[in-house]
Parts: C-alpha cells; sequence; structure tokens
C-alpha cells in the first residue's frame, strides 16, 4: 500500500517529466528531419564539392561522437564563443543534429530506392529538377522510409533521457528527484519510468505502423527490406 501511495503522489512529477520528454522527442526529429531530407537530397543530387567537404564530415562527426559528448560539447563549448544557451536548447541542437545524421541515410536508402525512370518521366513531362523531386521523388520516399524512421523514432525518445546529464528535467530526473525526497525506492521509481518509456515507444510504433499500411507502396516492400539491411551495415 506504501509503495501505491507513494507512486500516486510521484505521478504529476512523472508526469510533468513525460511531457518534457516528449517535446523534446519531438523538437530532435522535426530538426532531425528538415535536415535529414536536405542532406539525403545532397548525397544523392549533390555536387561532389558539397557531398565531400560539407555533407559527409557531418553526418560522420555526428554518427560517431557519443550522444553524451554531443550534449556536453554544445551545453559547455557554448561559453568557449561566448553564447549563453540553455540546457533545453543544448539539448534540441545537439541531438537534432545527431539524428539528422541519422536520418539522412535513411532517406537517401529510400530516394535511391526509387527508380532511375521516374526522374526521367516527370523532366519529359515539363517538370524541372526541384519539381521533380518534390511532386515524383519525395512523396514516395518519405512512405518508404516510415519503417526506418519508426526505429529512429523509438532510439531519439530513449537518448531523450541523456537530456539529463546538462540539467533537462525530463522523466529521468524527474525520477531521481521522487528517489532523493523519499530515502531510496530506486526501483519502484525506476521500473514506472521504464514502463512510461515502454508506452510511448509502443505507441509511436503502432501509429507508425498503421501509416505504413496506409501508404505503403505495392511492389516495393522487398526492395525496402533490403535496403534497410544495407542501413543497418553502414
Amino acid at each position: 500500500m506504501d509503495q501505491l501511495n507513494l507512486i500516486w503522489q510521484g505521478l504529476p512529477s512523472l508526469l510533468s517529466g513525460t511531457l518534457v520528454t516528449i517535446t523534446l522527442t519531438i523538437y530532435f526529429l522535426a530538426l532531425g528531419f528538415i535536415l535529414g531530407i536536405l542532406l539525403a537530397l545532397g548525397r544523392v543530387y549533390g555536387s561532389n564539392f558539397l557531398k565531400l567537404l560539407i555533407i559527409r564530415p557531418f553526418e560522420r562527426f555526428f554518427r560517431a561522437v557519443p550522444a553524451l559528448v554531443l550534449l556536453f560539447l554544445f551545453y559547455f563549448g557554448s561559453s568557449f564563443f561566448h553564447v549563453e544557451i540553455s540546457a533545453f536548447m543544448a539539448a534540441i541542437l545537439a541531438m537534432g543534429l545527431r539524428s539528422a545524421a541519422y536520418q539522412s541515410q535513411i532517406f537517401r536508402g529510400a530516394i535511391q530506392s526509387i527508380g532511375k525512370g521516374q526522374m526521367k518521366a516527370a523532366r519529359s513531362i515539363g517538370m524541372n529538377t526541384f519539381q521533380s523531386i518534390r511532386y515524383i521523388i519525395l512523396p514516395q520516399a518519405l512512405r518508404l522510409s516510415i519503417p526506418s524512421w519508426a526505429n529512429e523514432y523509438a532510439v531519439v525518445l530513449k537518448d531523450s533521457s541523456l537530456a539529463y546529464a546538462v540539467g533537462v528535467t525530463e522523466l529521468l530526473r524527474q525520477g531521481r528527484y521522487i528517489v532523493a525526497r523519499t530515502f531510496g525506492n530506486a526501483l519502484l521509481i525506476y521500473t514506472v519510468c521504464a514502463l512510461i518509456y515502454f508506452i510511448l515507444v509502443f505507441v509511436g510504433n503502432q501509429t507508425l505502423k498503421i501509416l505504413e499500411e496506409k501508404y505503403k507502396i505495392p511492389g516495393y516492400e522487398i526492395k525496402t527490406k533490403k535496403d534497410q539491411s544495407v542501413l543497418e551495415r553502414i
């Protein structure tokens, strides 16, 4: 009974932290989505100069450096340039750019899975390159990327807990506060936190699975699975 009372009393704080976690995840994914598409388009259609000197170094840096190190670099390193940013903003920049590096690979694989003949067909009916990408290539690529993007959602959501290290009061930090106030009960509180993370990942993945079924392109399923296995090895 005491444990149930403890959970009940701590639930408002945990839900408040959950809201921050969801907000962080949305910002991470949104920034990663916008930049990821631009990076993917640059990899597929950009010049060699753009690929070699900008896009590839960016992707390799943010995929190679651990997420926690990136958080520290943005949070503590900003003072070196005499720029003060909040812990929340530092987390958004660090994790959003990191997500962009991974999402670019997802979108690149999806774009390259679209037959080159579709671009030629779009150009042959009078579309320029931008219009062909916008109206023909991207709509198909985005639908094909949903399964891999669902995995990125789960990873980013779980990695949002690292924002705890720079002082963001998200779910894990709220749980730590409860443990500190109640002089123990760490196993119980962190188990509740784990269940909340599980629910968020499960609901998000199920929602994306429904979208995948609704917008899937017949005939591309086998090729997409092959592209996913290639991406996992990169």
